[in-house]
């Protein structure tokens, strides 16, 4: 319907009001469950990455311990060792000193029985010696497995501080995370509320522009003629002082702000089945397509404006009657994030 032959009626009227601030509070609510989805996908992706470091340090550790477990079972002989060797060194020390006693109380027996005997001597020495030897290096082995085990408590005290702070960065990019999705809802909140004072203050009340939810609702009489797909002067008017007011938005919105201009085209349940439009979706999707061009050729940038075409499976109004289908046949205007 053109704008020279709409309604012009004066009454009060706070229901559209009162649906525009429930629709925006549940709108930020609905947003705010998607940033915290959001939030907790990017947190169990992180704690999943955390997970499996700590997988790779368990396995380290379990493989540290049974690397502890061997190096205290080698200790353990090396020890049984040392005791075995330094009993024989006892005995053998014994025997050494029971052979100096021979040799001391033979020294007027014959030359032969003292060549003997030194000659026992001469081999208890090299025996002692021997046993000396092995001594140390089983000593030189438990210094060493002393420093492997330093070594090893190390690395274990190391992985669990390293641990620790993968817990507390985890804590510390999450809390990040949620409060800068929680000013990007704040902000782009802001700016849509500036867009319906706007658009409110230029449009002013009239019939066929209604206010639903969070979306500003144009009759498609407004724009287009009976099952056409072109723009009439008229309607190209009223998308004249829309797209002022988005262009202007659009400056002062900050440019990393993911907004976007979502034109949504529908139809009634009537089926259309034309050659240019076989369907209610073509009808609805070329309607959305021809506001959203005419849109571009007036400064809204094309990666901030998008057309969709619902046909009539969106209805306002479910009945079958001529002021249901009036309503349902619309053109949509909804700010949202891309």
């Amino acid at each position: 319907m053109a704008l020279s032959r709409a309604h012009r009626r004066e009454e009060t009227n706070f229901w559209p009001g009162f649906v525009d601030a429930l629709s925006t509070m549940l709108i930020g609510i609905v947003f705010l469950l998607s940033v915290f989805v959001l939030g907790q996908f990017f947190l169990s992706q992180e704690i999943s990455g955390r997970d499996t470091v700590l997988d790779r340090l368990n396995r380290q550790i379990s493989e540290l311990s049974d690397l502890l477990a061997l190096e205290r079972s080698t200790g353990k002989e090396a020890k049984d060792s040392l005791a075995l060797l330094q009993s024989s060194l006892t005995v053998e020390q014994a025997e050494r000193a029971r052979v100096q006693s021979l040799l001391d109380g033979a020294a007027s027996n014959a030359p032969a029985q003292l060549a003997e005997a030194q000659k026992a001597l001469d081999a208890e020495k090299q025996l002692s010696a021997k046993a000396q030897a092995t001594v140390e290096m089983v000593n030189q082995q438990i210094v060493a497995m002393r420093r492997q085990l330093a070594a090893l408590e190390e690395a274990i005290g190391a992985a669990e501080a390293k641990d620790k702070e993968s817990q507390t960065r985890i804590s510390e990019l999450g809390s990040r995370l949620n409060v800068a999705l929680a000013q990007r809802v704040q902000e782009l909140a802001r700016y849509r509320s500036d867009f319906f004072g706007r658009l409110r203050q230029v449009l002013g009340t009239r019939p066929d522009i209604r206010v639903v939810g969070d979306r500003f609702v144009f009759q498609s009489e407004v724009f287009f003629d009976a099952g056409q797909a072109v723009l009439k002067p008229e309607g190209r008017g009223e998308l004249d002082k829309l797209g002022a007011i988005i262009v202007d938005l659009g400056r002062e919105m900050p440019p990393d702000l993911p907004w976007i201009l979502r034109v949504d085209g529908h139809t009634d349940n009537r089926p259309i089945r034309s050659a240019q439009f076989p369907s209610n979706w073509n009808l609805s999707t070329a309607r959305a397509v021809a506001v959203v061009e005419y849109l571009v050729s007036k400064g809204i940038p094309a990666d901030r404006i998008a057309a969709t075409g619902f046909g009539e499976f969106q209805p306002l109004d479910v009945a079958n009657n001529d002021d249901a289908w009036r309503r349902n046949r619309r053109i949509e205007f909804k700010i949202t994030e891309r």
